[in-house]
């Protein structure tokens, strides 16, 4: 399963998404990452699906949402883990431009210093970088990096990338409560992304089940102090600090539907409950794929939420 929804975006309207990556191949291994946690690290670059076998998904895919009558913004590289780490990335791209669709990727940026990812990067229409921290410390607590990653190098290929980049270039800040929330910490990120320039910074907070247990969104206070940092330095800032709708879009197979959306992104019980309305499938739809090991129940915040085929999170205290 490869494409997935569309799912609503306060960014992209209705993104259908490409997840390009197995579970869980990632440079990084975010404490607050809502796919779950990651192990081992990787930074190889290598083949995971063919560019012919993404685009037959996503047509597949594209396909089925047109017959239920349903609307398609764009195409999005929103995978399990780095999207960067599919050598065939550019050729995949390549391979769906002909479908006419706007394409976006969010990478985590940890390989953009590399000639062949900036190159394939290029060929996207929309691409959004993380920049949680620059400072070092931080960045090792916060994304748990491969240990051959360079902060510094990173920063540096961000640079390099937003200078030739001719698309719509958005940052992506991820808060944490006493990690990385301080107005010094921010500053900081602020300074650096004044010089590439994005047409948009985001500042997002967790709202999601997230890969450690233990973790805080940073107080009302500090997220506004956040924003307010960033329009001191005239950045387009943007929050993003709720759920977006619950309005998926489904192919008519609930059972399908759940699979490849809960695979990347945990979904709400409401939101779950109003894609099983559209599909015209019961509330026991859940429930069979519970027992047979294919999803997860995970209550955060109060909420309760389904993601496919994660382990149980350990407590950022265990792991760090």
């Amino acid at each position: 399963m490869i494409a997935f929804g569309p799912i609503p975006s306060r960014r992209l309207g209705y993104s259908l998404g490409i997840n390009n990556i197995p579970p869980k191949y990632c440079s990084y291994g975010c404490i607050y990452c809502q796919v779950g946690q990651t192990n081992p690290l990787t930074i190889e670059r290598q083949s995971f699906f063919t560019p012919e076998k993404i685009r037959e998904d996503v047509e597949h895919q594209i396909r089925k949402v047109k017959e239920k009558g349903g609307f398609i913004n764009c195409l999005s590289f929103v995978p399990d883990g780095e999207p960067t780490l599919d050598i065939n990335l550019r050729e995949a791209i390549q391979a769906l431009i002909p479908l006419g669709y706007p394409i976006a990727i969010f990478t985590n940026a940890s390989l953009i210093w590399q000639a062949p990812v900036q190159d394939a990067l290029m060929l996207a229409d929309w691409v959004s970088l993380k920049v949680d921290t620059v400072d070092e410390p931080e960045w090792r607590k916060l994304n748990l990096p491969h240990g051959h990653l360079s902060l510094q190098r990173i920063l540096d290929g961000i640079e390099a990338f937003a200078a030739a980049f001719n698309g719509y270039l958005a940052t992506e800040t991820m808060l944490l409560k006493n990690i990385n929330d301080s107005a010094n910490s921010i500053r900081k990120v602020a300074k650096f992304l004044v010089k590439i320039n994005p047409s948009a910074a985001y500042i997002a907070i967790p709202t999601r089940p997230t890969a450690y247990s233990g973790l805080s969104a940073p107080e009302e206070t500090t997220i506004e102090q956040a924003y307010q940092i960033f329009k001191e330095h005239y950045l387009p800032g943007i929050l993003l600090t709720g759920e977006d709708t619950n309005d998926y879009g489904f192919t008519g197979n609930a059972e399908e539907d759940l699979l490849r959306i809960t695979a990347v992104q945990p979904m709400t019980a409401d939101a779950v409950a109003e894609l099983l309305q559209h599909n015209n499938a019961p509330w026991d739809t859940v429930y069979r794929l519970i027992a047979d090991g294919k999803l997860n129940e995970i209550r955060y915040h109060g909420n309760r939420f389904y993601r496919r085929r994660f382990e149980r999170t350990l407590s950022r205290e265990k792991r760090l």
